[in-house]
C-alpha cells in the first residue's frame, strides 16, 4: 500500500489505522510527516519494493529559480546514507526489525536491562561493573584519569604518577 498526499490526510489515515487495529505504535510516525513524504506499507520483500520505487525516480532541481554562484557538479551516486537513517528511524518507531534497525534495538534492550539491574537486586555479568561504578564513583574518576593519560599520547606508554614530596619533620 502506498500512502502519499497531503500530510494532514496521511496523519488522519495513520490515526484511523491505529484506532482500528488498536496499535498505537503507528502514532509515532505522525511526527515524521514533515515536508514531502510518502509512506509505503508492505508485507513483501523490501528490496523488491525499493527496486520498484527506484524505477519511477525522477530528478528535480533543488529550488526553482535558484542560481548558484559557481558551477556545481554533483557526481552520480547512491543516497543510501540518507535512506538508511530514515529506514532505521521508521523501523525503530514502529518496532519493526530491519538490518539497519536491529543493532539499535539490541543496544536499547541492553540499556533497559542495565537500568533494571541497577534499580533492583537482579544482576547480570554485564551490569557488575556499572554497579561497582555507581557504588563507588571514585573508581570512575580513576578510570577517566587513566584514559586521559593514555589519550594524551607521548608514545612512552604514559607517564608514571608523580608522588609529592613531604617536607621532612624535624628530629627531636
Amino acid at each position: 500500500m502506498v500512502l502519499m498526499g497531503k500530510n494532514t490526510m496521511m496523519k488522519r489515515s495513520i490515526r484511523m489505522h491505529a484506532e482500528k487495529t488498536w496499535n498505537d505504535a503507528f502514532l509515532s510516525l505522525i511526527n515524521c510527516l514533515v515536508g514531502n513524504v510518502g509512506l509505503i506499507f508492505t508485507k513483501g520483500d523490501l528490496k523488491e519494493v525499493s527496486e520498484e520505487v527506484a524505477k519511477y525516480k525522477v530528478g528535480a532541481p533543488a529550488r526553482v529559480g535558484l542560481i548558484a554562484p559557481s558551477d556545481v557538479v554533483v557526481p552520480p551516486g547512491s543516497t543510501v546514507c540518507c535512506g538508511v537513517s530514515v529506514t532505521t528511524a521508521l523501523s525503530l518507531a514502529i518496532s519493526y526489525p530491519t538490518l539497519a534497525a536491529v543493532p539499535h534495538m539490541f543496544i536499547n534492550a541492553y540499556k533497559n536491562l542495565l537500568a533494571i539491574a541497577v534499580e533492583t537486586e537482579y544482576s547480570l555479568p554485564q551490569a557488575v561493573k556499572v554497579k561497582e561504578y555507581l557504588a563507588d564513583p571514585s573508581k570512575f574518576a580513576v578510570a577517566v584519569v587513566v584514559a586521559d593519560t593514555s589519550a594524551s599520547g607521548g608514545g612512552g606508554g604514559g607517564a608514571a604518577p608523580v608522588e609529592e614530596e613531604k617536607p621532612a619533620e624535624p628530629e627531636e
